[in-house]
């Protein structure tokens, strides 16, 4: 064989050898992974609100500002005066936050199980973490983001919010 063969030989090789990868390197329906600790899996009758840690494969990584059950858009600086109209009970902060959370995400071009982290500030979290939790499940259904809750004096848009989301979502590519 002369040079001329052997590298177009090795050419056909080394593409097959790269398609080959990138077939082995497709992502796969989901961009991330859950991680459990022993005992945190589902199976073994858990039911915590949120999972240990996911691990990010591919996608698109999107972080959302905080968000609150405030209504879109509102003046800044605050005006109390547009809030007089909210339902600030816990359930219905949670409500609003939720739905925000998914628009916000959906316009980002995903969904709500694509959010794979969330902070969540909350005022008062003895008083008002069961309505919080109870709501958000319904959200999640059987997806359960990394998460934090800090316990806060009060939240920069209003005394009377009680709770305020943060996120990370991977969106497929």
């Amino acid at each position: 064989m002369d040079i001329a063969s052997n590298r177009t030989r090795a050419g056909y090789l080394a593409a097959a050898a790269v398609a080959v990868m990138i077939a082995g390197c497709g992502i796969a329906a989901t961009d991330f992974e859950y991680v459990y600790l022993p005992g945190t899996e589902r199976e073994s009758g858990a039911n915590l609100p949120f999972t240990p840690a996911i691990k990010v494969r591919g996608g698109n990584i999107v972080f959302l500002s905080g968000i609150t059950g405030a209504p879109v858009p509102h003046s800044h600086p605050h005006v109390p005066s547009e809030f007089d109209n909210l339902n600030f009970d816990a359930a219905a902060q949670t409500e609003q936050v939720m739905e925000r959370l998914r628009e916000t995400v959906r316009a980002a071009g995903g969904e709500l199980s694509d959010v794979i982290q969330i902070t969540r500030f909350v005022k008062d979290i003895g008083a008002n973490q069961d309505a919080i939790n109870e709501v958000m499940n319904r959200y999640w259904g059987v997806h359960r983001p990394a998460s934090t809750s800090v316990e806060i004096v009060r939240l920069a848009t209003d005394p009377r919010f009680i709770l305020e989301v943060e996120a990370v979502a991977v969106i497929p590519d």
